[in-house]
């Protein structure tokens, strides 16, 4: 069995502690249905317009958003590719789980004949 690098790299660490935080995940799905401004998001959550920016800054800097400034306000919105190291981080463990269970069914079906 061959596995490949793991893919936890010290440059994906800010995406993963943006996902760490339940808010920031609710966040995520609220933007995942439209691009919203700072003041729409907050409308969603009962905490302060500046602890909603901490957190868009959170999810900013660890790539899943991105911020547009129009004019004054800023637009934040999904960056499907900021998802890469974590979709990376699955692929790592889901051909990790593929290698180990053919090598079981490969010593199952050597003992049953």
């Amino acid at each position: 069995m061959v596995l490949r690098e793991h893919p936890m790299t010290p440059d994906s660490q800010p995406t993963f502690r943006a996902l760490a935080d339940p808010t920031r995940r609710d966040i995520l799905k609220l933007l995942a249905t439209q691009d919203m401004t700072i003041a729409d998001v907050s409308g969603h959550f009962d905490m302060t317009r500046a602890a909603v920016k901490k957190h868009l800054s959170v999810l900013s800097d660890g790539g899943l958003i991105t911020v547009e400034a129009q004019g004054r306000t800023k637009i934040n919105r999904i960056n499907p590719t900021g998802f890469a190291p974590v979709l990376n981080w699955f692929e790592f463990f889901d051909t990790f789980w593929d290698d180990r269970l053919t090598t079981l069914k490969s010593v199952i079906e050597k003992d049953m004949t």
